[in-house]
């Protein structure tokens, strides 16, 4: 089975005032909820389980799920309604139901035309076994993963800030434009392929209840394989997480 694990769990902040009254998930783009989209989307490509974290309206989502016959395929929850745990940590939370193989994570608010199955075989058939294989794009940002030849993840930067974060102190201490020269700054697409073998060390107290993966595959790069997945050309990413990106489809290479 090929698992797939749906981010949906968001308050939907930027969404305001569609989410006072419902979940981010079930806001409609083109007509069709946000997870009607990703599920089917999902299925066309071959995933064939689902997990969901619901936290926001949570019981709307339970609902939804139920009254389309769970899409004809299986679908489990993760539920965070006592806690919302941030991406990190809703991936930890949900180890139990994700530790049988490499599974595929999605925002919610991300349309795409990807090609999801050559992003989740990349990982799969890469002989290194990475931790994790993250979608990565040169769209304009101000915050970037770094990159170094083999696409390994170094670090992260943010251009507006001059912030850098990296685990490997001769890194840490360079200056943004320094960096930029060195590595290839690409930005974070909202999908990544993850193998079980994360959950050992999301368990280690340093992490806790809530915190996000971004901080988490920053640390983990030190002695661990993070790998850059290039969004191919023609790729497109529609974020449909802020009110006046509903409409609009961002290309993934620009």
């Amino acid at each position: 089975m090929k698992s797939a694990f749906i981010f949906a769990a968001g308050l939907g902040t930027r969404l305001k005032p569609l989410t006072d009254r419902m979940p981010k998930a079930l806001v409609p783009y083109g007509g069709t909820p946000l997870l009607e989209q990703t599920i089917e989307n999902l299925k066309r490509q071959g995933f064939d389980r689902f997990v969901i974290n619901i936290h926001h309206f949570a019981q709307m989502i339970r609902d939804f799920v139920a009254q389309h016959n769970s899409f004809d395929t299986k679908i489990e929850f993760s539920d965070e309604s006592d806690l919302l745990r941030d991406t990190g940590g809703a991936i930890k939370h949900a180890a139990h139901l994700l530790s049988e193989g490499p599974f595929l994570i999605h925002n919610v608010d991300i349309i795409s035309n990807l090609d999801l199955n050559a992003l989740y075989n990349t990982h799969l058939e890469d002989r290194q076994r990475p931790l994790a294989t993250l979608l990565v794009s040169s769209r304009e940002t101000s915050r970037y993963f770094l990159f170094d030849g083999d696409n390994r993840l170094v670090g992260w930067i943010n251009k507006s800030t001059g912030q850098v974060k990296s685990p490997f102190e001769e890194i840490a201490k360079q200056s943004v434009e320094q960096l930029t020269e060195q590595y290839r700054p690409l930005a974070f697409g909202g999908m990544h392929v993850i193998s079980p073998e994360i959950f050992p060390l999301m368990a280690e107290p340093r992490w806790g209840e809530k915190f996000s993966v971004i901080d988490f595959y920053l640390w983990a790069a030190k002695e661990h394989l993070i790998r850059g997945y290039e969004a191919p050309a023609g790729t497109t990413l529609t974020d449909v997480g802020k009110l006046d990106q509903i409409g609009a489809i961002a290309p993934a290479n620009t």
